[in-house]
């Protein structure tokens, strides 16, 4: 098991790298001052990915950076699966999208509720165990 760290969300991972973004010096700051490790899910790199795929060499260039800082990436089990099920239903008007449910299921895994983010609305709704909110970063 990986020492519990900062769980990575694709608005942050996007930002960092891209920028144009809104949030990324907000987010440069987190990454540089935190010690710990980051982690994900293959939902948040697909996303991310993704959505860098309009900058030149946008994907390779999240690929590289996610393997030269060594962050942990996280497969989604099939147990996992249907926990990620149960919160997509149970969030559906937020709405909760895959890669979140996988960010909280990982995070009631790991038993940490920190959460690099820049979703505040769905992340400040969700809750670990139906109950524990998450701290979310940037402040």
């Amino acid at each position: 098991m990986i020492a519990a760290g900062l769980l990575l969300d694709t608005g942050p991972l996007v930002a960092m790298l891209d920028p144009r973004q809104e949030g990324y010096q907000a987010c440069r700051a987190v990454y540089e001052k935190w010690n710990e490790p980051f982690i994900t899910t293959e939902a948040v790199i697909t996303e991310a990915t993704h959505l860098l795929n309009r900058l030149p060499g946008g994907s390779i260039t999240c690929l590289e950076f996610i393997r030269d800082r060594k962050m942990a990436v996280m497969p989604i089990s099939g147990e996992a699966l249907t926990k990620v099920i149960t919160l997509m239903k149970k969030y559906h008007d937020i709405p909760m999208d895959y890669a979140d449910a996988t960010l909280v299921t990982l995070a009631e895994e790991l038993e940490t509720n920190q959460i690099f983010t820049l979703d505040r609305r769905g992340f400040s709704a969700y809750r670990m165990h139906g109950r524990t909110p998450f701290h979310i970063l940037p402040n």
